[in-house]
């Protein structure tokens, strides 16, 4: 059980501003999509290989419960690896200003990551920032805030922590 930080919760991002990130994330998860169409399709002009043009025209033909798996397998490696490697920002948090931290102020580990994207799976996980939290956000114990308010709250306490100290010039 970690730390819990309040500074982390005053500084959570609004869900309007978590529902932009979903909306830009499901996009580029599209554009992905799309563009592995148009790149399969010249492929096959270029070298006459139609192994990817079969993989599309397969994914064309998927009933509605395979789509929504193949879709939200693509989502979760997109989302899982972007979080990861940009230590807690997707394209959608890059425009809007947010990060995805621990509870306790710390970066998430890979494992954080993990269950905060495996989470995503269950059903109607979206519908679970009706409440305080989003499941993933509560089971993997991390938040998305606001990084430009959290580091200056962070800053603004370090000042007043320092206050009275002794400089050393």
């Amino acid at each position: 059980m970690r730390k819990y930080l309040v500074v982390v919760d005053r500084n959570k991002s609004t869900k309007l501003i978590r529902l932009a990130h979903f909306l830009i994330d499901k996009i580029v998860v599209y554009f992905i999509i799309f563009a592995f169409g148009v790149m399969s399709s010249l492929l096959f002009r270029l070298t006459g290989n139609d192994f990817f043009l079969e993989i599309v025209q397969k994914m064309a033909t998927v009933g509605r419960v395979t789509d929504i798996l193949i879709t939200s397998s693509i989502y979760f490696v997109y989302i899982f690896f972007i979080e990861y490697f940009t230590k807690g920002r997707s394209l959608g948090k890059y425009i809007t200003g947010s990060k995805v931290i621990g509870i306790d102020g710390n970066e998430p580990t890979f494992k954080d990551y993990f269950i905060r994207n495996i989470c995503r799976f269950v059903p109607l996980d979206i519908l679970s920032f009706l409440g305080e939290n989003g499941w993933h956000d509560t089971w993997s114990e991390t938040r998305v805030i606001n990084i430009k308010n959290y580091n200056a709250e962070k800053q603004a306490k370090s000042e007043i922590d320092d206050l009275g100290k002794k400089e050393i010039a």
